[in-house]
């Protein structure tokens, strides 16, 4: 059963009275965020920004993606990005299972096949993390323009350790 987005409109209607405006897209800290999808999960204030002062990359388990690294390229080169950081957290559904697991976990709940379908998961959530730091790092676009690190993000205390 699907359900209607007339109260998402209602709030947004009230949100719109207040919303923040008169900003130009820049990242005003220089910070670029890329974390998971999970709404446990409020990046700015993770970090102590307010809007307007960094750009926020979401992605499942906080994985890089080829999105997430064009967002990247254009945060260093037209956004005024100079820190770039990696973020996944703890219990994290994408660093559950395996990419076999979750195709299979998708088909149970869908009723329709999900193997060959690309999620991006691993069980392995650090080696993901260094992985994806270097990746980073080392792009020709990315890398030397800007700092590159990774932190794991703990639901439970809300604080970030660096690992990376």
């Amino acid at each position: 059963m699907t359900r209607s987005f007339d109260d998402l409109l209602a709030a947004n209607r009230r949100y719109g009275k207040t919303a923040p405006r008169g900003f130009d897209g820049i990242a005003h800290e220089g910070v670029l965020i890329l974390t998971c999808m999970d709404s446990r999960l409020e990046p700015l204030e993770m970090v102590g920004l307010r809007v307007g002062e960094a750009k926020i990359l979401r992605t499942p388990g906080g994985r890089l993606t080829p999105d997430a690294l064009a967002g990247m390229v254009m945060g260093v080169h037209k956004l005024a990005v100079d820190r770039i950081l990696i973020v996944p957290h703890t219990k994290c559904a994408a660093a559950s299972m395996t990419e076999e697991q979750m195709a299979d976990a998708i088909t149970a709940a869908a009723g329709v096949d999900a193997h060959g379908f690309h999620f991006g998961v691993d069980p392995d959530q650090m080696a993901r993390l260094r992985e994806d730091v270097e990746t980073v790092r080392n792009h020709p676009l990315v890398g030397p323009f800007a700092e590159v690190a990774g932190f794991l993000y703990d639901v439970e205390t809300g604080l970030l350790d660096r690992k990376v």
